[in-house]
């Protein structure tokens, strides 16, 4: 596996530039695959996927969110190139009906990929994570913590976050070890955080006074709206916040253990992390 290079499509992004690092310092060739990145590869473009996948050993996959169902023709191309190895980057909950809501897209969006990988004939893996812990400081929650409000619909809700470090962690066992194939892994902290309790551990870590605000829905797309998001956008946020305001993302999942032995990284080990990187300094 380590003889041939590993295609990270999704290369730069959240999850996958940690793959990349991952990959690379384990001395595992690595080919990053992004609209932008050297090696182009573009969902939208089909002729970009070929030169991405020939000769590659395994393919992290990052779904096109707004077509899932070109994973189903990815797989199949990958398996044309004579890739060995395909690790599905999911979401948890996706299996349970309206776990996101009264509308199911999202979740039929990523069972359309899971199916398409799982049919492919290749070795698969797929990773289901919860919501990952660097929303804090690289993702959507960042802007109003540096403001001094997290302003979110999702009442007095907690989840196991997740560190995405995990997350790279156990999909670079599944693309260079043995005993991942047809795995599905549920990936979480180790234990469930309040949002408020969340904020309290960034604040001593960085001196800052954030607090959390719950909203009602209709408040959180009105003031998203006026900060200029879409409606469509707006709703899709609350609906993807719903696990956590309905509890259901206080569950703690044993992927990480199952696949790499260990516990998972804790909350509080994440914002010592990032703190100490410089997170939360502006």
């Amino acid at each position: 596996m380590t003889e041939k290079p590993i295609l990270v499509i999704g290369g730069t992004g959240k999850t996958g530039s940690r793959v990349v690092r991952r990959l690379e310092s384990r001395g595992v060739p690595v080919r990053v695959a992004s609209r932008r990145s050297e090696l182009r590869f573009d969902w939208r473009d089909e002729s970009t996927w070929g030169p991405a996948l020939e000769g590659a050993s395994g393919v992290y996959i990052v779904q096109y969110d707004a077509q899932p169902s070109k994973t189903r023709t990815l797989a199949a191309r990958a398996a044309e190139a004579g890739v060995e190895r395909l690790v599905l980057l999911s979401a948890r909950g996706v299996e349970i009906p309206d776990y996101y809501g009264e509308s199911n897209a999202v979740s039929e969006g990523f069972l359309t990929s899971e199916a398409a990988v799982r049919e492919s004939g290749l070795a698969w893996t797929v990773l289901r994570p919860g919501w990952f812990a660097q929303n804090f400081d690289e993702g959507f929650f960042n802007d109003g913590i540096l403001a001094g409000e997290l302003r979110l619909p999702a009442g007095d809700g907690a989840a196991s976050w997740i560190d995405v470090d995990d997350i790279a962690a156990v999909a670079v066992a599944a693309l260079t070890e043995d005993g991942h194939a047809g795995r599905i892994y549920e990936l979480s902290g180790p234990s469930a955080v309040p949002l408020d309790e969340a904020l309290g551990l960034i604040n001593k870590a960085t001196g800052r006074s954030a607090r959390y605000v719950p909203l009602t829905l209709d408040e959180f797309v009105a003031e998203n709206v006026a900060n200029g998001a879409t409606a469509t956008e707006a709703k899709l946020w609350a609906a993807a916040l719903l696990p956590v305001s309905s509890g259901q993302e206080r569950k703690v999942s044993e992927g990480v253990r199952q696949a790499l032995g260990r516990d998972a990284a804790d909350f509080a080990s994440f914002v010592e992390s990032a703190a100490a990187a410089g997170a939360w300094r502006r």
